[in-house]
């Protein structure tokens, strides 16, 4: 994520946020009959594009508490990030759901195996909604799905 000139740029975070939705809806509308390895690969898919979009989240919280709300000392952590960013009302009443998304992310990332991944799967509504939420927060703009 680079700055823009007056602010930061949030494409990155975008287009993460717009591929997960993406695949998530694949993985609720279109894999009915199909073999299980390709369920398994959407899945698989679903998870990986949470990772990008979780990991591009809490950093671009790091940035913006830094560059747009002037903050000092800003731990360079996910978990000390989002606790900064809640203390900063930027993450409404979620500190608890993000700090779980924080715990999917390791999970799925230093043991991947099927119970945890259906535990980060049935985070995604969620996740989606929470990430939605602080997008519109940040950057002062309405989602729309039509994003690309």
């Amino acid at each position: 994520m680079t700055d823009v000139e007056g602010g930061i740029d949030y494409t990155k975070f975008q287009l993460s946020l717009v591929r997960l939705e993406e695949q998530y809806e694949h993985l609720r509308r279109d894999i009915d009959g199909l073999p299980d390895w390709i369920v398994e690969g959407v899945k698989e898919s679903v998870i990986q594009r949470f990772e990008t979009c979780y990991d591009t989240c809490w950093k671009l919280l790091r940035r913006y508490l830094s560059i747009e709300m002037g903050v000092g000392e800003v731990p360079n952590g996910p978990r000390p990030v989002l606790r900064l960013a809640a203390e900063n009302n930027l993450l409404g009443n979620e500190l608890v759901d993000w700090l779980s998304y924080a715990q999917a992310r390791i999970d799925t990332a230093h043991d991947y195996n099927a119970e945890k991944a259906d535990a980060c799967l049935a985070l995604m509504p969620r996740f989606i909604q929470d990430a939605t939420n602080l997008y519109e927060k940040l950057t002062g703009l309405r989602w729309s799905k039509t994003k690309r």
